[in-house]
């Protein structure tokens, strides 16, 4: 007589209950959704620059290419400065 331990190939009392591989539904990958709020997109429509800055970034422009524009060498390091301090 054979024995073959306990697990054996053939015997799987639960064989006729398991779902055939060829007739499992494949299910499809959810894909990713973005969706962006009403609000948000009125925030990106309604963006402005603001008109002061701009006037003041084309005044700055304009001096450097003039060559008018003269750098605070000290001025510059005591804001950094107060940046890396936390002034």
């Amino acid at each position: 007589m054979k024995i073959n331990g306990p697990n054996q190939s053939d015997f799987n009392p639960y064989h006729k209950q398991q779902i055939p591989k060829q007739l499992e539904v494949k299910r499809e990958m959810k894909k990713d959704q973005l969706e962006i709020s009403s609000k948000a997109k009125q925030l990106h429509k309604g963006h402005k620059e603001n008109e002061a800055r701009t006037a003041h970034v084309e005044r700055l422009k304009a001096m450097i290419e003039s060559g008018d524009y003269k750098i605070s060498y000290d001025q510059t390091a005591q804001k950094m400065i107060d940046f890396f301090s936390g002034k």
